[in-house]
């Protein structure tokens, strides 16, 4: 149920700016989101449906951008794409890692009328 949170945490930021740039209507908001965020695009699609109704952003398009989940080998330096069930290091086949990408949850534009 997180969605729900989520949904209207970016809504409150997609409103007040738009208001800030005297917007009449907001038609695009592209968000970015990390694979491991944990984010469910299609609940996050139904809450926002539910949510815009009577704003200026009601009508408007989401769109996302998925960032793969990535990571740096501590041990040698390898940086990498993470596997489902397999967070070792390809080189070295440690598991000693930093996640570099795939946490990302923020509202990247809008566009606005």
């Amino acid at each position: 149920m997180h969605e729900l949170a989520i949904t209207q945490s970016m809504l409150d930021i997609v409103l007040e700016q738009a208001e800030k740039a005297g917007a009449e209507r907001v038609e695009v908001i592209k968000l970015t989101v990390g694979e491991l965020s944990g984010f469910v695009e299609e609940s996050v699609r139904f809450y926002f449906d539910f949510l815009v109704k009577g704003t200026i952003a009601e009508g408007a398009i989401l769109s996302f951008t998925r960032v793969p989940a990535r990571a740096r080998c501590r041990n040698c330096g390898r940086v990498f794409k993470l596997k489902e069930f397999d967070w070792s290091c390809p080189d070295c086949g440690q598991d000693n890692i930093e996640i570099t990408a795939g946490k990302e949850l923020f509202v990247e534009s809008i566009e606005v009328e």
